[in-house]
């Protein structure tokens, strides 16, 4: 697969430095993955459980909204909710989300593979849905993954889980951090959405040094910090 095509955004994160590797040499020395502690663990899951019960109604009503549109506008119609393959804790999983763009602009033979690229057509505005376009703006296309941290694949904060031919590529320049601990619904560096920070791999690596060194309370200060930023960007709208 030609990727000169794919849209910069799919792959934003850069090669560790020099700088990352001698500060952080005890992660890269590390063979993964890492067991998730129990505090974190159980944390992940009673707050997943929150959203996902609090999120459910949105849920009944997207269903609505996405049916609407489809008796409306046929050439809208479609399921409500896709996947493709992503990798987290090294582990290759379905990433669930909200569909946004026509049926028609999904390459259905990549599709029935499980593969990113039968959606890279998400950067088309004309591809979107109204409803699509909605779920974007607000970040709402993440919301199955609230079912897929209560699953145990991913967990609410954490490097974000990518694609796995982005995963490859990530793991072969040189990063390491999504082998190493659970992909999160909101990472450190992933809050940073819209910003020239955003991409940066000196976050991943801060927060799995954090991940291994803090207490059980600092680590969850540290998730609960991520979590009021990602609720910020949320609120803040734009859909980066």
């Amino acid at each position: 697969m030609n990727t000169d095509t794919e849209p910069k955004e799919a792959f934003p994160y850069t090669p560790p430095s020099e700088e990352i590797r001698e500060k952080y040499k005890q992660i890269f020395e590390m063979e993964g993955p890492l067991k998730v502690p129990l505090p974190k663990l159980i944390f992940d899951k009673m707050v997943a459980l929150f959203f996902f019960i609090l999120t459910s109604p949105m849920l009944v009503s997207l269903f609505i909204a996405n049916w609407l549109e489809g008796v409306i506008l046929p050439e809208n119609r479609g399921p409500l909710f896709f996947y493709y393959y992503g990798v987290s804790h090294g582990k290759k999983f379905k990433k669930w989300k909200i569909r946004l763009i026509k049926e028609s602009y999904i390459d259905k033979e990549l599709q029935a593979k499980g593969d990113w690229h039968a959606y890279k057509n998400e950067w088309m505005p004309e591809a979107h849905t109204y409803l699509g376009k909605f779920v974007k703006k607000f970040y709402l296309d993440e919301i199955p993954q609230f079912y897929l941290i209560l699953k145990g694949d991913m967990s609410f904060v954490g490097p974000r889980p990518l694609a796995v031919h982005h995963y490859e590529r990530d793991l072969g320049q040189g990063n390491v951090t999504r082998k190493l601990v659970r992909g999160g619904l909101l990472g450190y560096g992933h809050v940073r959405k819209g910003t020239p920070e955003f991409g940066k791999p000196i976050y991943e690596y801060e927060y799995v040094h954090r991940y291994l060194n803090s207490s059980a309370l600092g680590l969850l200060a540290t998730d609960l910090y991520v979590i009021w930023k990602g609720v910020v960007v949320v609120a803040k709208g734009g859909g980066h």
